[in-house]
């Protein structure tokens, strides 16, 4: 990887990782489903220039309806699940269990979409949610006031984005990457409309709040896609799939130095064996089959 590349990776992992601390706090004021109305539909604006050009006007207009599945599946219902989440949850934490996103790929991918999962896959897999097991085992109460809806949304949420990872591969990979982007940002923006306008809240939003929504729209949503598409041209997927472990180390250095939030040992240990499992199912670490005996 270019030095250029590895640039744009250490920025890409900031910008969506504070995207967690943005959620975080703007959230309580607007609402789940508010807050990223405004978030895609500002994105959407800043990225409509791409959709001048005649050519992906055309591919935007053939493309709609798998373009709105996309939309659904990797924008409406996974953002919306995860600002309702930081509702109750660190920007840290929910961040940690985002990064379980490849895992849900994996097993939706092998279970739908006929993916082949290797040996050492499974292995990843099962280290993975030992690690979300860790990080969530004394969190998961379903009672009033407890964090156990939440982390189902969280991993929720991790799930739709597996849908619509291999959905986007086996559908729209030969578009290109400028047209998926600022289409399936717009169509979010579209479906959002209506339930947006809906569950506005009564309450005016404090300037903090769209302070921090702004930022999410601009810097985390449609900026991060500018350099996610450039890195993964330029540097390919398996470079570009490493961003899945700097974003949890970011948001939660963002959360500590800017919420105070605090960072257990349980945090950890539990990030440490979820990535572990992560970069195995990724095959970011490839593990070595025994050499046959010499004869």
């Amino acid at each position: 990887m270019s030095a250029i590349d590895a640039g744009r990776l250490l920025l890409l992992s900031t910008l969506w990782g504070v995207s967690f601390l943005f959620m975080r706090v703007a959230a309580p004021e607007f609402g789940p489903v508010a807050l990223i109305f405004v978030r895609m539909g500002v994105a959407a604006l800043v990225l409509l220039p791409i959709l001048s050009r005649r050519r992906n006007r055309e591919l935007f207009v053939q493309y709609a309806g798998r373009l709105a599945v996309l939309s659904i599946t990797n924008h409406v219902v996974p953002f919306s699940l995860l600002a309702w989440a930081t509702l109750s949850l660190e920007a840290g934490f929910t961040s940690l269990i985002n990064a379980t996103t490849p895992l849900f790929t994996a097993l939706i991918g092998a279970a739908l979409f006929a993916t082949p999962v290797q040996r050492q896959q499974y292995l990843g897999l099962a280290i993975a949610f030992v690690g979300v097991y860790v990080l969530s085992a004394n969190r998961l109460d379903f009672s009033a006031g407890g964090d156990g809806w939440a982390i189902v949304a969280a991993l929720a949420a991790t799930f739709s984005y597996g849908i619509a990872g291999n959905f986007s591969k086996a559908q729209l990979a030969h578009l290109p990457a400028q047209v998926v982007a600022s289409g399936s940002t717009l169509m979010s923006a579209l479906i959002l409309l209506i339930p947006g306008v809906l569950l506005w809240p009564d309450s005016a939003p404090s300037a903090i709040a769209w302070g921090n929504v702004l930022a999410l729209a601009v810097f985390s949503t449609a900026l991060a896609f500018f350099f996610y598409f450039q890195l993964l041209a330029s540097a390919g997927a398996t470079a570009t799939s490493t961003v899945t472990f700097l974003v949890p180390v970011s948001a939660l250095a963002w959360g500590y130095l800017i919420l105070g939030e605090v960072l257990s040992v349980q945090v950890w240990v539990g990030m440490a064996i979820t990535l572990l499992g992560t970069a195995i199912t990724t095959r970011l670490i490839r593990l070595r089959k025994p050499k046959a005996p010499a004869v």
